[in-house]
Parts: C-alpha cells; sequence; structure tokens
C-alpha cells in the first residue's frame, strides 16, 4: 500500500515592509538637535540685537520724551542730522580713519606675514609677541597709549620723534593730530591680526608658483606681485570687509584717548551719537544717527563684496 504525500511548499515570502515610521521620526527628530542647542543663543541674540534695532529705527521717526511719551515727527530727526556741521565733521573724520587705518594695517600686516612666515620655532615666539595687541582690551590699549602719547619732551612718542630731530608734538591734545593719533593706535592693534589671517593663507599657497618664477628671473617684488597678491585676495576681501565694518563703528579708543576733542577735531559718528543720545538727551536725533551708521556699515560692506566679485569674474 503506498502513501501518497502532498509535496510541500515554500512559505509564501512576504514582501519587504517599507522603511517604518518610527526610524523617519527619529530622522526628524536628530535634525532638530543642532537648533536645540543654538535655541538660546539664538533668543539671547533676537532680544539684545534686532530688536533694539528695530526700536531704534522707530525712533529715529519720533520726538522721544522718556516717561512723558514718544511723538511721531517723520524724518524730521534726520533733517537736523544732516543739517548740523557736526556731523559732517563727523561723517568726513570717520572715512579719514577707515582709509587711513585700513590701509595701513593691512599694509603692516603684509609685510610683518611675509617676515613671520615659516616653521621655525623662535617665529611662534615673535607671533605670539606680536599679536599682543589683539588679545588685550581696547581699553588697556587706550590708557597705555595717553602714557605714550603725553604732550612733553619727556613723553615716550616725542623722544622716539626727537631722534629724527622733530619737534615735541602735542599729539591727542592738539587739534591738529589728535585724528593722526587715533589712527595710529587702530593700525597698531589691527596690523597684527591681519598678519596672522594673511600668515594662514600664505600657507596656502603653491610652492611650486614660486619655483616657476624664479626660473622665469623674476625677483622677490614680481613675485610677490604676481604670485602672492593674487593668492591672498580671498583672504585680503574678507580682511578688508571685516576692518571697513571695524573702521565705522569706531568708538572705544576716540572715547577714552580724546572723546572726540579737542574742539572736535576726532569726533566720529560714534561718538556723536553717544553725546547726543547720553549728553544732549535728543535720543530721536542719536536713533537717525545710528540708523545712517547701520545704513552706511551695509552698504560699505556689499561695495567691497561686489568690487571683488566683479575683479574676479
Amino acid at each position: 500500500m503506498t502513501v501518497l504525500t502532498r509535496p510541500e511548499t515554500p512559505p509564501a515570502t512576504r514582501p519587504a515592509s517599507p522603511p517604518t515610521r518610527r526610524r523617519t521620526s527619529r530622522r526628524e527628530g536628530k535634525v532638530w538637535v543642532p537648533w536645540l542647542f543654538l535655541a538660546p543663543a539664538l533668543v539671547l541674540f533676537l532680544y539684545f540685537k534686532f530688536i533694539p534695532m528695530g526700536q531704534a529705527v522707530v525712533m529715529s521717526f519720533q520726538d522721544v520724551q522718556p516717561y512723558l511719551g514718544n511723538s511721531w515727527v517723520g524724518t524730521a530727526n534726520y533733517r537736523d542730522l544732516f543739517a548740523t556741521d557736526e556731523f559732517v565733521a563727523a561723517l568726513w573724520h570717520t572715512a579719514v580713519i577707515a582709509v587711513f587705518q585700513i590701509t595701513g594695517a593691512l599694509v603692516l600686516g603684509f609685510a610683518l606675514a611675509l617676515l613671520l612666515e615659516g616653521q621655525a620655532r623662535r617665529l611662534w615666539f615673535v607671533r605670539s609677541a606680536a599679536f599682543l595687541p589683539v588679545v588685550v582690551p581696547v581699553a588697556v590699549i587706550a590708557e597705555l597709549w595717553r602714557i605714550i602719547y603725553y604732550p612733553t619732551e619727556d613723553g615716550i612718542a616725542n623722544q622716539i620723534i626727537g631722534v629724527f630731530l622733530m619737534e615735541p608734538s602735542q599729539w591727542i591734545n592738539s587739534p591738529d593730530s589728535s585724528l593722526l593719533s587715533v589712527i595710529l593706535v587702530g593700525i597698531w592693534r589691527d596690523a597684527p591680526y591681519n598678519m596672522i589671517i594673511i600668515i594662514a593663507g600664505l600657507v596656502s599657497v603653491d610652492r611650486s608658483l614660486y619655483e616657476a618664477s624664479s626660473l622665469d628671473g623674476a625677483g622677490w617684488v614680481r613675485r610677490v606681485r604676481y604670485v602672492t597678491l593674487p593668492a591672498l585676495r580671498p583672504v585680503m576681501v574678507i580682511l578688508l570687509t571685516l576692518a571697513a565694518i571695524r573702521a565705522m563703528r569706531i568708538f572705544t579708543e576716540v572715547f577714552l584717548l580724546t572723546n572726540g576733542g579737542p574742539n572736535g577735531s576726532s569726533e566720529v559718528l560714534m561718538t556723536l551719537v553717544y553725546q547726543l543720545g547720553f549728553a544732549r538727551n535728543e535720543l530721536g536725533v542719536a536713533a537717525a544717527g545710528s540708523v545712517v551708521l547701520l545704513v552706511a556699515t551695509i552698504v560699505l560692506t556689499l561695495a567691497v563684496r561686489v568690487g571683488s566679485k566683479r575683479r574676479n569674474a
């Protein structure tokens, strides 16, 4: 007697299930993790930065009277600001400081970078010593230079220029030299920062280009002009943009060294806004000056960026 058995059929395989919602939700949750860590800083930045900026824009169109209420005056604050000789002088002084301080700091920083470039151990100490003005607080720098600018023959600055048979100067106490004194302090402070950034940029320059230019008979000046400077153009654009913003917003060194004097010879936009707001209680006009400074900074930054893009094109 034979027993018939059915052939065993393999169990049907289930189709692969799509990714579960749980995995998708986990991935979506991970996207929000960085924002959760940034949230406290973003909230503080919004509260202490953007909200006051918006309030300043509104105040620039109002006659601000604390505890009495503000009244809308339109563009009267801007007209009053532009009509004063103080604003024109402060704008001119800010432009002069920006041009000469930026140029001097970039040239000196570039020269120091070329001198201190290399891997020798002794250069690390020299670089660290040269970088000290950047990490020292501006208030300390201002007091240090007040001592250097002591307006007598025994002053440090007058002793230095006396070596070159020059007459002693009053420096920050004279309307003729106060602006120059502020510019020299800015160059001394900003040049080491530019030096470090330029040294970092020099590392990325292809050394074979120097060898090829040397074989073609190019001297040191031509190598710097046709090899180093074109390679450092992106770095220079960044430094120029940051320096322009700093120069437009210069305040602490002017306030501590000269306080805009003597006779307004070193008054800049930031010190003028301070005087209008806190010394004369013209808060609406001071807010208008702040808005003008903000717009000028944005326009200057965009001009530098657009100019650099056109050169690269």
